[in-house]
């Protein structure tokens, strides 16, 4: 292949002129698109028969998820209780066993508050330097000092692989462009155009991952920017799905595709489509969360004149939201943070009661479960 051929597959997409012009194939995702507004209008839909108590469980429990999967997208792992305490905190909502949340929690469920919450409000660069800052309170990406509240002032590279064998799978708009094409996106953001915003929010996503304006964190902010897109397609600061969480499960696909469109001409119509059959795919996981938290709503309703101390209120609460281990007396005396007796008289207190039974499988140590109510 002449070496002219070779530089032109390699080229960026962001090295064309005029490359923010994007253009796509509408006859190729008008149905999938039909789909996922349909999907939308019938969760909110759904959403609005419930009473305000479900619709609250519903709202914490998404941006819970969000928050901890966008992070979980980039290889962090933050605390399920205090995410969500945090959350519930800053949102007014009265939860059992609240926790207090480290800087980099507060962080993060501060950036995503302000996108789903605001969602109203324009989009700025000081905006975007508040939420950067919030990701980053020490000033530091792990143990490397980066640039924080402002624009990257360095070359950015995208690199795989392992130490000795890297490989730069992508470089980013140059250092010198980048105030320049964040004041052209920002501009383009905040005017009403007669794209929907359902769309506009996945061309938001890409076209700021191409840009890549900060020293670090630009996915979780690219999520951010989505999510408020999201909501203003919604009309509603009630979140019920979560575009993360299910970015999280196709993140190798989210990769691949980013790495591809990247190279493009300006056509995108590959990234929308993935982006709408990963839209797709949230909503229609939504259907599952909405039977848990129903299930964990109808519970309480159920018993709300039946007796509980705090303990027992937030172990099950945590068996509700989805405690995937062996719940044991032992386990019981450790989120609650009593003693081993404690633990087994609270437990056998539920068990008169019909809530808990023991699990069928016996075994060198008793596990128990919720029983059907």
């Amino acid at each position: 292949m002449p070496q002219e051929q070779i530089q032109a597959v390699a080229k960026y997409i962001y090295e064309y002129k005029n490359w923010t012009d994007f253009t796509w194939r509408e006859a190729e995702i008008n149905a999938l698109f039909g789909e996922v507004r349909n999907l939308q209008g019938k969760i909110i839909g759904q959403m609005n028969t419930l009473g305000f108590a479900t619709k609250e469980e519903a709202t914490l429990t998404t941006l819970t998820f969000d928050v901890i999967k966008s992070s979980e997208i980039e290889g962090e792992k933050l605390d399920y209780d205090q995410v969500r305490s945090s959350i519930a905190r800053r949102l007014g909502i009265n939860i059992a066993g609240l926790v207090p949340a480290n800087r980099n929690v507060e962080g993060v469920v501060e950036m995503m508050l302000d996108a789903t919450q605001n969602y109203q409000k324009p989009l700025t660069n000081k905006r975007l330097y508040g939420w950067h800052s919030a990701l980053f309170p020490t000033g530091h990406s792990g143990m490397h000092k980066i640039e924080v509240g402002r624009y990257r002032s360095g070359e950015m590279q995208i690199v795989s692989g392992s130490m000795g064998i890297e490989k730069v799978c992508y470089e980013a708009v140059p250092a010198k462009k980048v105030k320049e094409e964040m004041d052209k996106f920002l501009k383009w953001f905040n005017v009403n155009s007669h794209i929907d915003p359902v769309l506009k929010s996945a061309i938001a996503h890409f076209w700021f991952i191409i840009i890549h304006p900060f020293d670090d964190g630009n996915g979780r902010i690219a999520r951010a920017i989505s999510d408020l897109m999201l909501a203003r397609a919604d009309g509603t600061t009630e979140r019920f799905y979560s575009m993360s969480s299910q970015i999280l499960t196709e993140r190798k696909q989210y990769y691949a595709i980013l790495q591809k469109v990247q190279h493009s001409t300006g056509d995108i119509t590959d990234w929308l489509d993935w982006f709408l059959h990963c839209l797709k795919n949230s909503l229609l996981a939504t259907q599952t969360t909405f039977q848990k938290i129903l299930r964990k709503t109808n519970f309480w309703k159920f018993h709300e004149n039946t007796e509980f101390n705090e303990r027992q209120r937030l172990v099950l609460n945590k068996l509700f939201d989805g405690f995937d281990r062996k719940l044991k007396s032992s386990k019981w005396a450790k989120i609650a943070k009593c003693s081993p007796d404690t633990a087994l008289r609270d437990i056998k207190d539920l068990i008169s009661k019909g809530i808990l039974r023991q699990e069928q499988q016996g075994g060198r140590s008793t596990n128990y479960e919720l029983a059907d109510f």
